[in-house]
């Protein structure tokens, strides 16, 4: 016997009675909607977040810091 094939098998049952459940209900879909829009949105602001972060990080690694001589 094998129960973490038992495990997948039942898993994989639950999302496919839960899925059609919802798929038939219309309950939430406002909800969801809502959810993956403002998920959207964050990923995109992560996106551009580490975008200028790299770009900041690459100007300022040219900024010469070398102490002038003498001085």
């Amino acid at each position: 016997m094998q129960p973490i094939h038992h495990q997948v098998a039942f898993l994989l049952a639950w999302a496919d009675v839960t899925s059609r459940r919802l798929a038939r209900s219309e309950r939430g879909a406002a909800t969801t909607e809502t959810v993956i829009i403002t998920a959207i949105f964050a990923a995109l602001a992560l996106a551009v977040g580490a975008i200028i972060v790299a770009k900041v990080t690459g100007k300022a690694e040219s900024i010469p810091t070398d102490a002038p001589a003498g001085g």
